[in-house]
C-alpha cells in the first residue's frame, strides 16, 4: 500500500487542503491520503474562538465527504497532548510494516522541517511530499531544501499546487465577514455557524474602545498590530487638537485596516461576499480595495456610525470635500510613529499646525511615490488632490 499521511490543525478544514490532498493522491499514484487533525499543535497556538480537536475532527469528516481515496484519522486526537510528526509517522509504519509512506506538507512547513522533533526518523520511515506554489522565488527556495535533505538521505516529492491557496487565518476573518463560502466543502460552514466558532457567535457592535482593540487583534496581523494602535494614538491626539470626537477618531482609527489582511484576491472575494458593485480601476487594482471593505465591515459587522465608516473608507485616497475627521485618519496612517519614510518629520510637524495642509502634503508624497513605482493611482487620490489645491491652506 501507498498511503500519503496529511497532518495539521485543520481549523477550519477548507477546500484547499481537500483538493490538495486529493491532487497530491493522484499525482503520486497514492492508495489513500489520511487527514490527521492535531490534538494540539506544537508550532503555534490556537486562535480565539477556535475550534475543540473533536469539532475540528467533525468538520473534516463532513469535508471529504464523496472524496474517494480520503480519509480521516483522528489517531493524534486519541493520542492526546502535543501532537508530534514523528510519533504518527512510527505508529503508520507499525500499523502498515509493507506500506510506503508519503507525509505531506506545504511549503512553510518544509522550510522549517529540520527545526521540528526528531526530523530523522520521519525521514527514515517516510518520503515527503511538498506542496509548493509555482511562482519562482518559492519554487527555488524548496529546490534547495530539497537538496539538502536529500544529501541527509531524504526522499523528496515536489508537487507543484495548482488548488486553492488559501489560509485558515485569512478563511476565519471571511467567516465573520460572511464571506467564506466558496472556500468551505459542503456543511462545514453550517456546522460552523451552528457551534459559533471562530468568532461567527459574537456581536462586535457597541462595543468598548478597550473592546474594540481586542476584537480588531484578531483580524490583522500581529506585526499590522502596532501600526493600528499608533494610528490610534495619533489620531486622539489629532482629534484634541483640532476638535474632531476623539472617541470617533479612536474608534477609525482601529478599524481602518480590518480587512487589510486580506490580499488582493481575497479583497475581491469579500466585495463579492459583501454585494459590493466594483469599477474597473477597483477590479484591477484589488490591492488597494481595504479602505473600502473595512468601511463595509465597519458599518455592517461592527455598527459603526457614518463619521467612522466615512473616514475609513477614504484613508488611503482621501476624497473631495473631506471631514475634518477623516483628515485626521487619512494623516493620522500616513505618519503615526512607526512610519519611518523619508520626509515623515516634515508632515508630522505640519500636521498640527495646519492639517489640510499635511493632507495635502501626504497625499502628494503618495502619488509621486506611486509614480515612481509605476503603479496605478487611484482617481479618488487624484482628485482629492485637486480639491486640496483648491482649497490651498484653508482649514477645512
Amino acid at each position: 500500500m501507498k498511503l500519503g499521511i496529511y497532518g495539521g490543525a485543520f481549523n477550519p478544514p477548507h477546500m484547499g487542503h481537500i483538493r490538495a490532498a486529493a491532487y497530491g493522491q493522484k499525482a503520486l499514484g497514492l492508495s489513500k491520503v489520511l487527514l490527521i487533525p492535531t490534538n494540539i499543535s506544537p508550532h503555534k497556538a490556537s486562535p480565539k474562538n477556535t475550534a475543540s480537536p473533536t469539532q475540528r475532527l467533525k468538520m473534516l469528516e463532513l469535508a471529504i465527504k464523496g472524496q474517494e481515496g480520503l480519509q480521516v484519522s483522528d489517531m493524534e486526537i486519541a493520542r492526546g497532548g502535543s501532537s508530534y510528526t514523528y510519533e504518527t509517522v512510527l505508529s503508520l509504519k507499525e500499523e502498515y510494516p509493507q506500506g510506503e509512506l508519503t507525509l505531506f506538507m506545504g511549503t512553510d512547513m518544509f522550510l522549517s522541517f529540520l527545526q521540528w522533533k526528531n526530523p530523522e526518523i520521519i525521514l527514515k520511515n517516510a518520503e515527503i511530499g511538498v506542496f509548493y506554489r509555482g511562482d519562482r522565488d518559492e519554487k527555488a527556495q524548496v529546490a534547495r531544501q530539497a537538496e539538502t535533505l536529500k544529501a541527509r538521505g531524504a526522499r523528496v516529492q515536489l508537487i507543484e499546487n495548482p488548488v486553492t491557496q488559501v489560509s485558515s487565518t485569512v478563511l476565519r476573518s471571511l467567516l465573520v465577514f460572511a464571506s467564506a463560502g466558496g472556500y468551505l466543502p459542503q456543511g462545514v460552514e453550517d456546522y460552523i455557524r451552528k457551534e459559533g466558532l471562530y468568532g461567527t457567535g459574537e456581536c462586535y457592535k457597541e462595543l468598548s474602545l478597550t473592546e474594540l482593540e481586542a476584537a480588531v487583534a484578531a483580524f490583522v496581523k500581529p506585526e499590522r498590530m502596532a501600526h493600528v494602535l499608533g494610528c490610534r494614538d495619533m489620531a486622539l491626539e489629532l482629534a484634541q487638537k483640532w476638535g474632531a470626537d476623539p472617541i470617533l477618531a479612536q474608534r477609525a482609527a482601529l478599524l481602518h485596516d480590518v480587512t487589510k489582511a486580506l490580499d488582493g484576491d481575497f479583497q475581491l472575494t469579500l466585495c463579492q461576499g459583501l454585494g459590493i458593485l466594483l469599477d474597473d480601476f477597483s477590479r484591477a487594482h484589488p490591492k488597494t480595495l481595504h479602505a473600502f471593505t473595512g468601511s463595509v465591515v465597519a458599518e455592517r459587522v461592527f455598527g459603526e456610525s457614518k463619521e467612522v465608516v466615512a473616514a475609513i473608507g477614504s484613508h488611503t485616497t482621501g476624497r473631495p470635500g473631506m471631514s475634518t475627521l477623516e483628515q485626521i485618519i487619512y494623516i493620522a496612517d500616513n505618519m503615526e510613529r512607526t512610519r519611518t519614510y523619508p520626509g515623515v518629520e516634515k508632515v508630522r510637524e505640519l500636521a498640527f499646525r495646519d492639517l489640510t495642509a499635511a493632507v495635502k502634503l501626504g497625499l502628494s508624497n503618495t502619488i509621486e511615490n506611486l509614480k515612481t513605482r509605476a503603479e496605478g493611482i487611484h482617481p479618488q487620490g487624484l482628485a482629492t488632490l485637486a480639491w486640496l489645491n483648491e482649497r490651498k491652506n484653508e482649514i477645512c
